[in-house]
């Protein structure tokens, strides 16, 4: 009993343990709730401190609640939000598998709230009463999932898109000259810059980057004053209108109240759409990551035409072997989107009449996502991106082999033609154009006018047709 104290709820007293600071409803969920070792990231339990901040702003502002309690909250509320509580496992131990509503976690916040704020004036702070006045955790969770989600999305994840598609143009601007051999099926096709080449990923990051912003805009939308089920029972009228605009203020950015807050309550359809944009985001990376792969390959019996920066020993047994260990980081951290976004999709089917009953895992995975792709585009960007190193004899080599220029000729000789000198290049291993020159009346000035890899990157006819 040394270790512990007794502390008491509704249902009846509890041992909790000493130091902390959390009270008998969190000890609760800690006793019932140990499926894994994983616990409400601090992005989401700082989120919900700003909850409480700002709900005891509005409820002083309405005065609704003991300025002397209000401004203690406040205060511990910061405390909260600078990180300085950030040993989760000590202060917010509450398994994200827990009771599906984020009950859980919001009376957690809510008694540690109240335990720092009691330091701070002459009365006790009630975790009820106080901190979570015009409350509940119906309201309060997904606001939180919204929150966490929009300030990760607008401090962190669009920023290293921009950072990432940033380095590709700049790297693709450089590469203009650097003529390749494109490929279709994995085979042979028609001459591509590889600048042309690293312009369609920036396509790709500025697709998912518009799908990101307008899944923002919808995150902005709060259900904080709907309280249990969308009514707003238990809150000022005003609540939610004054509970935004102080929100905005302090993090400059433009939330509102949702002018249909059952909807929010009862559904997670915003954070579904979120996740789908984030699952896109992560298929582009895949698709880069996959292609700095394919053409690192080698050094000798893959493609290698680029090299990437050396970063670390690839193997424990072969003697310097070098792996392309940051794409390969990427592509899992892209798989692991997507399979988050499987589980928010289930979460979100999960909305029984006025409530969904798979908040905390909802949440728990959108900001693991939001977080692994901002930290992933900046490491492809600084570490795979800006530094790789074009193998150009390599690039020459593979053109002036490749059998495929010959489809320039199609709209002289015909594609049987064409089909024909091809054939006999590859089985020949010759050069297309000394094949051509043999096979047709066109000079050897034509043919090389016809055939330049990098005429041809540049499509259409000869004489503009």
């Amino acid at each position: 009993m040394d270790n512990f104290r007794i502390e008491k709820d509704s249902m009846g007293e509890v041992k909790v343990t000493k130091g902390a600071l959390y009270g008998a409803q969190t000890q609760r969920a800690i006793d019932n709730f140990q499926l894994s070792d994983l616990m409400m990231p601090r992005a989401f339990i700082r989120s919900m401190a700003l909850i409480k901040q700002i709900s005891a702003q509005t409820n002083l502002a309405l005065q609704a609640i003991d300025a002397s309690i209000a401004k203690a909250i406040i205060k511990a509320c910061e405390t909260i939000i600078d990180g300085q509580y950030d040993a989760a496992d000590k202060h917010f131990p509450v398994d994200v598998f827990q009771t599906g509503s984020g009950t859980s976690s919001n009376m957690n916040v809510n008694e540690v709230v109240g335990a720092l704020a009691s330091q701070y004036t002459h009365c006790p702070v009630d975790p009820n009463d106080h901190v979570n006045m015009s409350q509940s955790s119906n309201d309060v969770i997904p606001t939180a999932i919204h929150i966490s989600a929009a300030l990760a999305i607008a401090n962190d994840l669009l920023p290293a898109l921009e950072h990432l598609d940033k380095s590709i143009i700049n790297k693709a601007d450089s590469l203009t000259s650097c003529i390749k051999t494109g490929r279709t099926h994995l085979m042979d096709a028609m001459p591509i810059s590889l600048g042309q080449s690293l312009l369609s990923w920036s396509g790709q990051l500025q697709h998912a980057q518009r799908g990101i912003k307008a899944g923002l805009i919808e995150l902005l939308q709060l259900a904080q004053g709907g309280t249990a089920v969308g009514t707003g029972v238990n809150a000022h009228t005003e609540f939610s209108r004054i509970f935004c605009q102080l929100l905005a203020e302090k993090t400059q950015l433009d939330f509102r109240p949702s002018s249909n807050k059952f909807t929010l309550i009862a559904s997670q359809d915003v954070a579904v759409n979120v996740s789908g944009n984030l699952k896109t985001l992560a298929v582009a990376l895949l698709k880069i990551a996959n292609d700095l792969r394919w053409m690192n390959s080698g050094p000798l019996s893959g493609l290698g035409e680029i090299s990437l920066t050396a970063l670390q020993p690839g193997s424990s047994i072969m003697p310097g072997k070098v792996n392309p260990v940051i794409p390969e980081s990427v592509a899992m951290v892209a798989a692991q989107v997507i399979g988050n976004d499987t589980s928010i999709t289930i979460g979100g089917q999960s909305g029984n009449f006025e409530l969904n009953v798979m908040l905390p895992m909802i949440a728990y995975n959108i900001l693991q996502s939001i977080g692994l792709l901002s930290n992933g585009m900046r490491t492809l960007a600084d570490k795979a991106i800006v530094d790789f190193t074009v193998n150009n004899d390599r690039l020459n080599e593979q053109l002036a082999k490749s059998p495929i220029l010959v489809t320039a000729l199609n709209p002289i000789i015909g594609y049987q033609k064409a089909a024909h000198i091809a054939k006999k290049a590859y089985a020949e291993q010759r050069a297309i154009i000394e094949v051509a020159e043999e096979e047709t009346e066109l000079s050897h000035a034509e043919l090389k006018e016809l055939l330049d890899p990098e005429k041809l990157t540049f499509g259409g006819l000869p004489g503009g047709k």
